[in-house]
């Protein structure tokens, strides 16, 4: 990791306030701008200004957030190179945390409000898949969640794809897959160019993880999870947590969305949003011990 620090520094136009995250490839800061106020300013690292895959990455990641107009989505202010030679792109500022911080400070949630994040991470992926962008690396640091608002919005388009896009065109060689191994569909994991139902894999898995505080694969290596994601099932809601009573129902639609063919899924991010809603609001079944007091603290509360 580089220990450049471009704080109190002013790039294209925007004050570098504090740095307050970042990654592999880019260094993301709090900015102020004199006509759209505080605003989240993504830096590309140095040692990857000279790369030029990883620029055109960069650069790709800026123009498809850019393509998605919609509540649920952080809004793109623009992107490019600062006279400097510095890549930058500039977000909107949102409130809240990453939604992988929320889950890992609380535990599982209660079955609406995990309805609602879904819900609202479907329709942000519904209005990109309109643009004709398959996101592919949906995960819960990928997800802004506010816990005031209860509101969640989609980010990081750094891994999305073109639905049009031609083979000769893609960025990734083949035989590499695209995304994170906990959260990436089966059909990705071979290098193939995926489509919408790889992201209805993801949302399924954020809502597995919703609802019991675990993924849906308990393998304990990356080896054995890439093992595991093409032979064998995933954990039901119940296996993961014996402790919980989920609804049959809830199990059967989660399970859908898990499953290792792409055609057997929902037939969009929104029809399991509608089918997860559906569920979670049915009584459950097959209580195990302490139903009263799972149901209470699993489908009750409001967390």
């Amino acid at each position: 990791m580089s220990s450049e620090d471009l704080t109190g520094s002013v790039v294209a136009g925007y004050h570098l306030l504090e740095r307050v995250g970042e990654g592999g490839t880019a260094v993301v800061y709090r900015a102020q701008h004199s006509e759209r106020g505080v605003c989240a300013m993504k830096i590309l690292r140095p040692k990857m200004r000279a790369d030029r895959t990883a620029v055109q990455r960069f650069l790709r990641e800026a123009a498809y957030g850019a393509r998605v107009e919609h509540p649920g989505v952080v809004r793109t202010f623009e992107y490019g190179e600062a006279p400097d030679g510095v890549q930058f792109l500039a977000l909107e500022w949102a409130e809240g945390e990453l939604l992988a911080k929320f889950i890992r400070r609380t535990g599982p949630v209660a079955g609406t409000l995990a309805a609602s994040v879904v819900r609202q991470t479907a329709d942000a992926l519904a209005a990109a898949h309109a643009a004709g962008i398959i996101h592919r690396d949906l995960k819960p640091e990928n997800i802004i969640y506010d816990p005031r608002t209860q509101r969640a919005r989609l980010l990081d388009f750094g891994h999305a794809r073109d639905a049009d896009i031609g083979p000769e065109e893609r960025l990734t060689r083949t035989g590499f897959f695209v995304g994170t191994l906990q959260y990436v569909a089966p059909e990705a994991l071979s290098g193939a160019l995926v489509g919408e139902p790889a992201d209805i894999y993801s949302l399924a898995t954020i809502a597995f993880l919703l609802l019991t505080g675990q993924l849906p694969y308990a393998a304990k290596s990356p080896r054995e999870l890439f093992h595991q994601l093409l032979t064998k099932p995933p954990l039901t809601l119940s296996e993961a947590r014996r402790d919980l009573a989920f609804p049959r129902v809830l199990e059967d639609v989660v399970a859908r969305g898990l499953h290792r063919e792409p055609t057997k899924r929902q037939a969009s991010v929104v029809a399991f949003a509608d089918d997860f809603a559906t569920a979670v609001r049915q009584p459950a079944a097959g209580a195990r011990t302490g139903l009263l007091g799972s149901l209470k603290g699993m489908f009750g509360t409001g967390r």
